[in-house]
């Protein structure tokens, strides 16, 4: 590789050719402010804040693009550049929504820490501002134009890197804005919820529909049974929230907290992930042998399923008719444990605690109520989560509980990774391995299917059975692989998709991490090995051998995919149109 030396701040730093100066200066300890920057998703120069000053240069130049050569001069704290960078700051400060006491993402807002930084203290340039309409329309999301700075990082997420592309840049000059198209609300194009848009906002001009009110209300409610369950990824980063290390599983914090709020039960997604494992395993072993409709792919994902539905109905029949763990749980939580504990289902109010933002879309699909109920009430972000419990003052480092309450019991290790790319087929090939061969696995970890790759690959041999399985994470990579499906270029078996790059650990509801911290830190792999360390020291790691799933096919479901399961833990897809009318 080739290196070049260059000097900033009378600093000399030896850096690989290809960097910028901003990865240059990271190099050096040197600190840039940035606001539109995202490494590797929007690197576009556009809002002028990593200005600096390059010896020979007859201009300011633009840190986040501009490239290293040898022997060059690198000055980032002149005169001209503090008070350029300063000067940008106040305008884009003098059309911004400037509510910070009341916005959502106070306290963690990287405009907000600029103005800080930058020692802002009042702004010169008051004129005209914005007074757009919110958008609020969505089951997800809301949209504030009037506190949008224009980085264009949401188009880059929504456009580059999911391909779903239904916001860009509209109009021109001061009325430029960043918006779907006819500036329609997000309920009225292809928009499919998944909350990346969100997650890469430096303002608070994205962020999550808030239905805490709807929870502390069903909390206050003398005659309802208000159940809380919690998906994997919740437990590999709510602690963000709270000031512990990235990727530290605060599980008994999290259960503590959650009964400290009130709920009367306290119960783990993942029991679900295993039932759906069992189904989704069953569906796939009877397609092989049926010569079912192949690749079988996964539907825990609610992003994707819409997606799927938009972009590709054609693989509609490949998708396997599974609910989600999330939708699973809310119908078994409805029937089986309604009946067992004497509950009148009517009186029973699930709340999911999600990653996903995309999952508030999902409760309200009119599909998913086959108990003659809703199956899940609300649902709540990992945010929104952290929030009721800074509101009502509770100590996160307190653990009192150790467990999940029964008598829904702790799930395997095998529904914890559901949370990682790469997961839902890890945890899948561990029961279809041994349901084929009878034997138990010689080592339950697939790790061919880890990792943040974009799309992986696996055979695995299985007895006398060959399974090729794929991996995508991120809709980008799914469409890609698809396309590949669809050309024939390549065949598989089986097939896992999450809409969330990373999947559900770098969910759209997910603790918001700066462009300072995510550019440079893999928070995909960091929350993610919080999840395969929670599973290798969980004494069933393996769907099949949980016994509260068998408990529930004992007295319920007879059997996987029997009539029963499927009226109860089954669903369909609907084609949707891709594209807004005019």
């Amino acid at each position: 590789m080739e290196m070049v030396t260059l000097t900033i701040d009378n600093k000399k730093v030896r850096v690989p050719k290809g960097y910028t100066v901003l990865q240059a200066a990271r190099e050096a300890k040197i600190e840039i402010p940035t606001l539109c920057f995202l490494k590797d998703i929007n690197e576009i120069g556009a809002c002028r804040m990593c200005l600096v000053e390059i010896k020979g240069a007859k201009k300011l130049e633009t840190a986040c693009v501009y490239p290293v050569s040898e022997g060059m001069e690198v000055y980032t704290q002149t005169p001209q550049v503090r008070e350029a960078r300063k000067v940008t700051l106040e305008l884009i400060l003098s059309n911004h929504d400037r509510s910070c006491l009341t916005c959502v993402r106070s306290g963690n807002c990287e405009l907000q820490k600029l103005a800080e930084q930058l020692q802002i203290e009042e702004l010169p340039y008051e004129g005209e501002t914005h007074k757009r309409p919110l958008d609020n329309f969505s089951p997800s999301i809301i949209r504030d134009p009037n506190k949008c700075i224009l980085c264009r990082r949401c188009v880059s997420m929504c456009k580059e890197v999911q391909t779903v592309a239904v916001i860009d840049v509209i109009e021109r000059g001061f009325d430029t804005i960043i918006s779907p198209i006819y500036e329609k609300s997000l309920n009225e194009v292809p928009c499919v919820n998944c909350g990346q848009c969100i997650t890469v906002c430096p303002v608070g001009a994205l962020r999550e529909k808030n239905d805490t009110e709807k929870v502390w209300d069903a909390l206050a409610a003398e005659d309802l049974h208000v159940i809380a369950v919690t998906a994997p990824a919740i437990r590999a980063a709510l602690g963000e929230e709270f000031g512990f290390p990235m990727g530290t599983p605060v599980t008994s914090n999290m259960i503590t907290a959650l009964h400290n709020l009130g709920f009367d039960k306290v119960f783990d997604v993942d029991t679900a992930a295993d039932l759906t494992i069992m189904e989704e395993g069953t569906e796939l072993l009877n397609r092989i042998k049926e010569g079912g409709k192949l690749p079988l792919i996964t539907s825990c994902s609610p992003g994707w399923i819409k997606f799927c539905e938009h972009n590709f109905p054609e693989f509609l029949d490949n998708l396997s008719t599974c609910k989600s763990p999330q939708q699973m749980f809310g119908a078994v939580l409805k029937t089986v444990y309604a009946e067992r504990m004497g509950i009148d289902p009517a009186k029973i109010f699930v709340v999911s605690i999600m990653p996903c933002t995309a999952k508030k879309f999902e409760a309200k699909r009119p599909e998913m109520t086959s108990s003659g109920y809703p199956d899940i009430d609300v649902v709540l972000t990992t945010r929104e989560l952290a929030r009721m419990i800074k509101e009502a003052g509770i100590d996160f480092n307190e653990t009192t509980r150790q467990h999940f309450d029964d008598p829904m019991g702790d799930a395997s290790g095998a529904g914890v990774i559901f949370g990682a790319t790469g997961g839902v087929m890890e945890a899948a090939l561990r029961t279809v391995a041994e349901v084929i061969t009878g034997q138990p696995l010689s080592s339950l970890d697939f790790t061919e299917v880890r990792g943040v790759e974009g799309i992986k690959e696996a055979t695995v041999d299985v007895g006398e059975m060959e399974i090729k399985a794929a991996v995508a994470h991120g809709l980008g990579n799914a469409r890609k692989l698809l396309e590949r499906v669809k050309s024939g270029e390549a065949k598989y078996h089986f097939i896992e998709i999450m809409a969330c790059p990373g999947g559900c650990v770098a969910g759209g509801g997910q603790p918001i991490q700066p462009s300072q911290v995510r550019s440079w830190i893999d928070i995909r792999s960091e929350r993610a090995n919080a999840l395969y360390k929670e599973d290798k020291k969980l004494p069933i790691r393996k769907s099949h051998e949980n016994p509260t799933v068998q408990r529930l096919y004992d007295i319920y479901f007879s059997s996987p995919g029997s009539p029963k399961a499927h009226e109860l833990l089954h669903t369909h897809y609907t084609p949707r149109e891709n594209y807004p009318e005019e």
